[in-house]
Formats: C-alpha cells, sequence, structure tokens
C-alpha cells in the first residue's frame, strides 16, 4: 500500500512520539511523490529541526556526485565516520542516502555493514525512485515507506521542448524522421549541460573568491575544481535520464490510451497519443519501448558512446 507523503509523515510522527521509530527506513516512489521531502521532515523530526533540516550539522546527507553518477565507498565511509562521531546538540543523527539505487558495488556491501551494526542514537533512511535496484540483503534491514505520486510532476523546459518535438511522431516515420528526433534530443541534452557547467562555474568562482587568500589556496581550489567537475557530469547523467524518462513516459501513454487507462502521465498531449495508440500495435508500442529501456542501460555503461547509443535507440523507437 502506497501512501500520500503527509500520510506517511502522520504515521512517523506518532512512531516518534511512542518512541519507536525504526533504526533505517527505505522511503520509494516516484518523482513527484516527495520523497526528498519527507527524508528531511523525517531527519526534522529526529533531530529536532523545524527549520531546514538538512542543513543541522546532526543530519548528513549522500548523494550521487561521482562522474560515474555513482554513490562511491568513499562517501559511505564518511558518511559511516560521521555518524560515529557525537551529536552536535547531544541528541540523535541521521544519515540520509538519495537515490540510494545508485551505490556502486562496494559502496553498498560497505553500507550493508553500516546498517548489520548501525552507530548509536542515530537513523538511516534511503531514499529511491528503484527500490528494485538495491541488493535485498539491504532493503530487508529497512522498513519501506511507499509513496505515491499524488500531482504530476511539474516539467522542467527541457521536458517541454522534447514533448512538443515528440508531439510530431507519426506510426510511418521514417529514418530521416527518428534522425531529426535524436538530434532535437542531443540538442536538448546540450542545452542542459550548458546550464549545469554555468551554475558549477558560478559556485565555484564565489568559492575561489573566499578561499584565495588562504596558505593552501592552490591545493585546495585544485581539490575544489576536480570535485565540481564531478558534480557537472552527476547532474548531467541525472537530467540525461530524466529525459529518457520522459520518452519512455510518452510510449507509456501511448500504450495507457490503447487500455482505456485514465490516468496519463502527459494529459495535455492526450490526443497525440491517443493518435498512436490507434494505430499501433500493443506488440510494436512494447518493442519501442524496450529500445529505450535498453538506451537506458547502454547510457548507464562506463565508456558509452553517447550519439552513437542515442541514434541507434531513436531508430528502433521511432523508425517504422
Amino acid at each position: 500500500m502506497a501512501f500520500t507523503a503527509d500520510a506517511a509523515l502522520d504515521l512517523l510522527r506518532s512512531a516518534h512520539a511512542k518512541d519507536r521509530l525504526a533504526h533505517a527506513y527505505l522511503i520509494s516512489g516516484p518523482i513527484g511523490s516527495g520523497k526528498r521531502r519527507l527524508a528531511g521532515q523525517l531527519a526534522g523530526l529526529v533531530v529536532g529541526d523545524a527549520g531546514d533540516p538538512l542543513q543541522n550539522p546532526d543530519v548528513h546527507a549522500i548523494e550521487p556526485e561521482s562522474k560515474s553518477r555513482r554513490i562511491l565507498t568513499e562517501q559511505i565511509r564518511e558518511l559511516e565516520h560521521a555518524l560515529q562521531m557525537r551529536s552536535f546538540f547531544g541528541a540523535r543523527k541521521v544519515g540520509i542516502i538519495f537515490d540510494a539505487d545508485r551505490l556502486q558495488p562496494n559502496a553498498a556491501n560497505a553500507f550493508l555493514k553500516t546498517l548489520e551494526e548501525p552507530p548509536g542514537q542515530s537513523h538511516l533512511l534511503l531514499v529511491s525512485a528503484q527500490p528494485d535496484q538495491l541488493l535485498d540483503t539491504i532493503a530487508s534491514r529497512c522498513l519501506e515507506v511507499p509513496l505515491r505520486a499524488t500531482a504530476p510532476p511539474e516539467l522542467t523546459a527541457l521536458q517541454q521542448r522534447l514533448l512538443a518535438t515528440l508531439r510530431g511522431v507519426s506510426t510511418g516515420a521514417e529514418i530521416a524522421g527518428a534522425f531529426r528526433l535524436a538530434r532535437e534530443f542531443q540538442e536538448c541534452l546540450a542545452a542542459a549541460k550548458d546550464a549545469i557547467q554555468e551554475r558549477a562555474d558560478a559556485d565555484f568562482k564565489s568559492e575561489e573568491l573566499h578561499y584565495k587568500q588562504t596558505s593552501d589556496s592552490r591545493a585546495w581550489l585544485d581539490e575544489r575544481e576536480e570535485y565540481f567537475k564531478a558534480v557537472v557530469e552527476a547532474r548531467y547523467q541525472a537530467e540525461r535520464a530524466a529525459l529518457v524518462e520522459t520518452l519512455e513516459q510518452w510510449w507509456a501513454d501511448v500504450l495507457r490510451q490503447q487500455h482505456g487507462a485514465a490516468a496519463l502521465d502527459f494529459p495535455e498531449f492526450a490526443a497525440d497519443t491517443a493518435a498512436l495508440a490507434g494505430q499501433l500495435s500493443t506488440a510494436h508500442l512494447l518493442r519501442r519501448n524496450a529500445a529505450l529501456e535498453q538506451l537506458r542501460e547502454n547510457l548507464s555503461r562506463i565508456g558509452v558512446q553517447e550519439q552513437l547509443a542515442i541514434e541507434c535507440a531513436f531508430l528502433k523507437a521511432f523508425a517504422a
């Protein structure tokens, strides 16, 4: 049974009032379900911070930041060390892992040991949209709080641009049309990367001005420069994954239209997906969506040629 984020918070408040909170929770749910917000609210309950719990010194959060958009063993070690330290305010501590399904295998094994022998006076929160990607040995040691989306997530400008392009998709699209869609998708990715790089450059310059006068500024700045490079790559991969998911949701809406489902991911494009639903077989639609699922998997591999992977997938997903 999936809860709304507000209903889940009420249950967690009740458990907290009775001092019956579990030591580890897995907060799962789709985009728009409020996973991150609930994790912050639960952390606030534990440490007694109703303001911005994620900025509280007793709340330690990690998420994918490496170039491979994976959570690394070093991050788990740092989290474990932070939780073993004495509480800043003399109370409990909270460790949060956002996008926990992105744990690198070695990091997952390291975290399993933390789950088996949790630091005293601490709680662990795992947040994931794909809990089935977690090790069974990790998921089984957490109390899952499954959430459901209460409203469609707000689309980014790039998602809206991509959907506007998809509106022109026809069942008889030729190879040239598939390549045109692939180019538009790659232009969306380039725009995303430029925006991410611009934000990272601004953040780096702000830190550079602050620390330029310190004695070891050169070494520190070199380290931060590498950090921001990794942040840019991680955020880019997250944006790319969101755009691939938009493509998958598009074809999923076509399937829903074909089978009379009322709820759509993109109701404003209902007329377009309904037109496709009436022209393609279910088997054909499943093959197209499978091509996008394969694209997602291929893009997660180290060393993949992004342009080639995208063009191959679009030929299968959008050419007749």
